[in-house]
């Protein structure tokens, strides 16, 4: 059956660096678009970054552009976030997701309906 599996979560100070990575089995990930989505303390789950099935297109959230990259290794079956320059504004759960994410407007690939697939998450806490 289809599984996503995140890891790399901690606590990093301030101005500090992440990497995840996302692990997937039970489905041809080759052909889904892989996203990372993230749910801060009391707030709603925000997608923050979209690789397309091919690797070519990205997005990302406004506030992390710039400091986060997504990237996609197909043979290994695995998504990474790259996240430098974390900030307290960054600490969340963080989901990725398999889906087909459509549309061509600044949002691609970031709303949650467009993802089938979901692992369970792995905290990331910023603070000194």
């Amino acid at each position: 059956q289809p599984q996503l599996v995140e890891s790399g979560g901690g606590l990093v100070q301030p101005g500090g660096s992440l990497r995840l990575s996302c692990k997937a089995s039970g489905f041809g990930m080759d052909y889904y678009g892989l996203a990372w989505f993230r749910q801060g303390p009391g707030k709603e789950r925000e997608g923050v970054a979209v690789i397309s099935s091919n690797g070519v297109s990205t997005n990302y959230l406004g506030s992390v552009r710039g400091r986060f990259t997504i990237s996609r290794d197909n043979a290994a079956k695995t998504v990474y976030l790259q996240m430098n320059n974390l900030n307290p504004e960054d600490t969340a759960v963080y989901f990725c997701a398999a889906g087909s994410p459509y549309g061509v407007d600044s949002m691609w690939g970031l709303r949650s309906g467009d993802y089938d697939y979901w692992g369970q998450g792995t905290q990331v806490t910023v603070s000194s």
